[in-house]
C-alpha cells in the first residue's frame, strides 16, 4: 500500500515540475521575442539626431525641468555637480530607441539584489550596474528595518534611480548632455519676468523657512553679500536646494550653523517689507501664488 501511495505521489508531482519548466521556457521565449521586436523596430525607425536634439532643447526650455535639472553636493573639500535624475529621464525619452530601468533580481533576508540598465537598441551599446540594497532606512533614531513590501520597493527604486541615471548618461553622447545642461542654465537665467533682487530674496526666505538656513549662513558660503548675487549664484543656490530636497546632502554639508552673528545685508527683510506693503494696499485683490 505504501509503495502504491509513493508511486501515485511521484506520478502526480512529475507534471507539476514539467509545467514549471514549460512556464519558465515560455517566459524566456516571450522576453526574447519582445527584445527582438524592439531591436527590429529600432532598426526600421532609426533616430533622427537633429530631431532628437531639438526635442531635448525644447524640453530644457521648460522652467519646471530646468529648476530640477542639476544637483550639487560637497564631497570632502570639493564640489560635485551634474545632471539630475529628472534630466537623465528626459534625455532618454527624447533621444529615442533606448531601453532603461531597474530590475530586482533577488530578494533575500534583509536585502535585495537589483540591476539598473540602459540599452541603446540601435547601436547595441549597453550599460548595466548590479547593486545590493539593504532593507533598512537611516533615521535620527538609528537604522529602521523595513518589512512592508511597499517600503522595500520604494527603497530599491530610490537607490536604483541614481544607477539608472549613471547608465543613461554613459550611453547618451556627452556633448548632447552638455548641450542640455547649458540650455537649462539659460532657461534659469533668462526666463523670468521678476527682478533678480526679488528672486534672490524669495530664495533666501525659502531656505530660512524650509531648512532653517539664515541669510548670514548663505553669505558665508558664497563669500559675499546676497545683494551682490548674480544669476549664476542663484542657479547655484537652486542646485543646493534640489540636492537638499532629494536628500543627496544635508544642511551641514553646505552651511556653517555657527554663523549667525554677522550683520545681514537686509535683502530678505526688504523683500518681506515690500510684500507686506503690497498686501496692505490690496486687501481685496487675490495675489499670485508662486
Amino acid at each position: 500500500m505504501n509503495d502504491l501511495t509513493t508511486q501515485y505521489n511521484n506520478v502526480n508531482s512529475q507534471p507539476t515540475t514539467d509545467q514549471q519548466s514549460v512556464l519558465a521556457q515560455s517566459s524566456v521565449s516571450r522576453e526574447m521575442e519582445e527584445v527582438k521586436g524592439a531591436i527590429f523596430l529600432a532598426k526600421q525607425f532609426p533616430r533622427n539626431y537633429f530631431e532628437a536634439e531639438k526635442r531635448i532643447l525644447d524640453a530644457c526650455k521648460r522652467p519646471s525641468l530646468a529648476e530640477t535639472a542639476m544637483y550639487t553636493y560637497n564631497r570632502g573639500s570639493t564640489k560635485v555637480e551634474g545632471p539630475s535624475i529628472r534630466l537623465a529621464e528626459v534625455l532618454a525619452q527624447n533621444w529615442g530607441n533606448l531601453s532603461y530601468g531597474i530590475q530586482e533580481l533577488e530578494q533575500r533576508n534583509g536585502e535585495s539584489v537589483a540591476k539598473a540598465y540602459c540599452w541603446d537598441l540601435e547601436t547595441n551599446v549597453r550599460q548595466e550596474k548590479t547593486f545590493t540594497v539593504k532593507h533598512s532606512l537611516k533615521t535620527r533614531q538609528g537604522l529602521k528595518q523595513l518589512t512592508d513590501p511597499r517600503d522595500i520597493y520604494e527603497k530599491v527604486a530610490n537607490d536604483g534611480a541614481r544607477r539608472v541615471r549613471a547608465c543613461i548618461l554613459s550611453v547618451i553622447p556627452g556633448d548632447v548632455v552638455e548641450m542640455a545642461i547649458e540650455q537649462c542654465r539659460q532657461t534659469l537665467t533668462g526666463n523670468s519676468d521678476k527682478p533678480l533682487k526679488d528672486r534672490v530674496s524669495a530664495a533666501l526666505n525659502h531656505f530660512k523657512e524650509k531648512y532653517g538656513v539664515t541669510q548670514e549662513m548663505i553669505e558665508d558660503r558664497f563669500g559675499y553679500a546676497a545683494s551682490s548675487f548674480s544669476e549664476f549664484d542663484l542657479v547655484q543656490l537652486t542646485s543646493i536646494r534640489n540636492s537638499l530636497k532629494d536628500k543627496m546632502s544635508t544642511v551641514e554639508d553646505w552651511f556653517n550653523k555657527d554663523i549667525g552673528k554677522q550683520q545681514s545685508s537686509g535683502l530678505a527683510a526688504d523683500f518681506n517689507k515690500e510684500q507686506g506693503e503690497v498686501k496692505s494696499d490690496a486687501d481685496t485683490v487675490p495675489t499670485e501664488q508662486g
